[in-house]
C-alpha cells in the first residue's frame, strides 16, 4: 500500500492577502483548467493555511482569483475534515442559525460573533475534475460558508452589522499588519 503524502508538503507557502486588497472583494473565476497548475495551486493552498495555523483557505486569499478552497477542520464533535474543493457552490444552508467566533486569515487576530447556518452542503469537484458533495455540520459548517463566501468576494467582516461591524472594521484599522501594508480596510 502507497503512503499519501501530507497535503501541503509539496506546496510553498505564498503571502497571505489582508482585508482591504481588491482581490478579496471580487467574484473568483471558475476553473476551466483541471491540470498540474491547479495541483500544485492546491498544494500551495495548503502549505499557505498551514502555515498561518488556519482550517481553511480560499484561492483569492493568496491572490489567485479561481474558485478554488482547502480545509482541514473539525466538526463539533472533534471529527477531522480534510479536502479541498473546486468550483464549489452551497447548495444547501439550513438549521438553526448560531452566531459564533468566526476569524479569517486574512483579518489575522481580529474574531467576532457571525450568524451562520448550522449545517451546509457544499458540491464542487476535486481536482481531477471527478464531482464531490461535501457535508457539514457546526464549525465546519460554518468553514464551508466562510470558504464559499470568500469565492463570491464577501468576507466574515461583511456580514457584520451595527457596534460588531463597527468594532471589527475599527480594529482592522488598528491592527499592525494594516499599518504594515499600508491596507485599508473597507467600510
Amino acid at each position: 500500500m502507497r503512503n499519501r503524502p501530507i497535503p501541503g508538503s509539496t506546496g510553498r507557502v505564498r503571502a497571505m492577502r489582508l482585508l482591504g486588497d481588491p482581490v478579496l472583494h471580487a467574484p473568483c473565476e471558475p476553473v476551466t483548467d483541471f491540470g498540474p497548475a491547479l495541483g500544485a495551486l492546491i498544494e500551495d493552498l495548503f502549505a499557505t493555511m498551514y502555515a498561518a495555523r488556519g482550517v481553511g483557505l480560499a484561492a483569492n486569499q493568496i491572490g489567485v482569483s479561481q474558485r478554488v478552497f482547502v480545509y482541514d477542520c473539525p466538526d463539533d464533535e472533534d471529527v477531522r475534515h480534510l479536502g479541498h474543493l473546486v468550483n464549489p457552490r452551497l447548495v444547501q444552508a439550513d438549521d438553526i442559525v448560531l452566531r459564533g467566533p468566526e476569524g479569517c486569515l486574512s483579518l489575522p487576530g481580529i474574531e467576532a460573533g457571525t450568524e451562520r447556518y448550522d449545517h451546509a452542503v457544499v458540491e464542487g469537484f476535486t481536482q481531477d475534475g471527478a464531482p464531490v458533495r461535501v457535508e457539514g455540520g457546526g464549525f465546519f459548517a460554518r468553514c464551508l460558508q466562510h470558504e464559499c463566501d470568500h469565492l463570491e468576494g464577501t468576507l466574515y467582516s461583511d456580514r457584520l452589522t451595527g457596534w460588531r461591524r463597527s468594532r471589527t472594521l475599527r480594529a482592522a484599522r488598528r491592527a499592525p499588519w494594516a499599518t504594515a501594508t499600508g491596507g485599508t480596510p473597507a467600510p
